[in-house]
């Protein structure tokens, strides 16, 4: 890949890209004056995930107060936590990086919920969904229970609420390992 390549990859400027390249924190090899970056080695070296013991969990919701939330209540309580803004951040997320848990909203910037949930499916199917929305009676909702149950958490959210659902899901908190 480019630099150019590498900076939208990575979602990241390129003059960052040819600052971590020059300093050999990105696998690169020069050909003919230009930066080149194998994508394998990129995600071999750079992106792999660490070896963590805490569960991971993500969320999708667009409101930046919620994300706060998700982010305080579930580092506080031993996940590693991963916020998103919309549906397709989610699926490049789920794509790159495997989690434990999603907490999904169904009303998204760019794409709606049943939607989003389909295509988690497709990427993991066994992987636990927790449905958050503001909307419980909403049509997106009643197409994603045709797929089968789902835990649903209405609008406002409180954390127990939350850590329930976590406990439904079957993960443990704090530094034990998941499932």
């Amino acid at each position: 890949m480019t630099v150019k390549e590498t900076s939208a990859y990575l979602n990241i400027p390129a003059p960052t890209v040819y600052y971590l390249v020059q300093r050999g924190k990105l696998p690169a090899i020069q050909i003919g004056g230009r930066w080149r970056i194998k994508r394998s080695s990129l995600d071999d070296e750079v992106l792999k995930k660490p070896e963590s013991k805490r569960p991971s969990i993500l969320v999708v919701d667009d409101d930046p107060g919620l994300q706060e939330v998700f982010r305080l209540v579930l580092n506080n309580a031993g996940f590693d936590a991963f916020i998103v803004g919309s549906g397709s951040e989610a699926i490049a997320h789920l794509r790159k990086r495997p989690c434990d848990l999603v907490f999904l909203d169904l009303r998204l910037p760019d794409d709606t919920g049943d939607v989003i949930y389909e295509k988690i499916r497709s990427i993991a199917p066994e992987l636990p969904v927790v449905i958050i929305t503001g909307y419980p009676d909403s049509q997106m909702l009643h197409s994603i229970l045709r797929h089968g149950p789902v835990t649903v958490l209405s609008k406002p959210l409180q954390i127990s609420q939350l850590n329930r659902a976590i406990k439904i899901s079957g993960m443990k908190t704090g530094s034990g390992g998941s499932k």
